[in-house]
C-alpha cells in the first residue's frame, strides 16, 4: 500500500500545521487526533493542561502507533503553548463558535505561513483567554439540532480542509 516506515515518516516533509489540544479529557480523542495527524503528516501536536500524553494504552487504542511517530510536546498551560507558537511566527486559530468566527469553507490559507489550530475541551471548548490570544477563530458550519462536534471529528475535518487548501490533496 506504499506506507512509510517510521524513519521515512520522521524525515518526510510535513504539512505546515500544528494541532493544539486544550484540556482534552478523552484519551480516545487524543489518540484519534494522533492518528489523523499521522495520516496527513501534521508537523506536531501540542498537548496542554489535563490532556493526557503518551505512553498510554488508551491513547494507543485509537492512535495505533501514530503517537510514536507524530512529534508532540506537553505544556502545563495552553497559554504557554500559544506564546511559544507566537514566538515561532505561527498564525494561530481557535476552532470555536464565537462572534466573528470565520466559516471553515471561507478561510483562505497563505502558503508562506505555518498554522496552529486549537481544539478545545469536549464540554467547555477552547478557553476564552486562549480564544482571545488567537489571530482569529474558525467555525465548522453545522445545520442540525446540535451545535458541536466531537473533538476528534472536528480535528479530522479541519486537518483535511487545511491539507486540501494547502495543496496536499486534490
Amino acid at each position: 500500500m506504499g506506507r512509510m516506515g517510521r524513519e521515512e515518516f520522521v524525515q518526510a516533509r510535513k504539512l505546515p500545521l500544528t494541532i493544539v489540544l486544550d484540556n482534552i479529557r478523552s484519551l480516545h480523542n487524543v489518540g484519534s487526533v494522533f492518528r489523523t495527524s499521522d495520516a496527513f503528516r501534521v508537523e506536531r501536536i501540542l498537548l496542554c493542561g489535563i490532556t493526557a500524553t503518551p505512553p498510554s494504552a488508551e491513547i494507543h487504542k485509537t492512535a495505533l502507533g501514530a503517537e510514536d511517530v507524530v512529534e508532540w510536546h506537553y505544556y502545563a498551560d495552553t497559554m504557554q503553548a500559544v506564546e511559544a507558537l507566537r514566538n515561532e511566527g505561527y498564525a494561530i486559530y481557535a476552532i470555536e463558535q464565537v462572534q466573528e468566527s470565520i466559516p471553515l469553507q471561507g478561510f483562505e490559507t497563505d502558503d508562506s505561513l505555518h498554522y496552529a489550530l486549537i481544539l478545545g475541551n469536549e464540554v467547555k471548548g477552547v478557553q476564552q483567554q486562549v480564544v482571545d490570544a488567537c489571530d482569529g477563530s474558525i467555525e465548522i458550519p453545522q445545520f442540525g439540532t446540535k451545535h458541536s462536534l466531537n473533538v476528534s471529528v472536528t480535528g479530522g475535518i479541519v486537518i483535511w480542509e487545511f491539507a486540501r487548501k494547502m495543496g496536499w490533496v486534490g
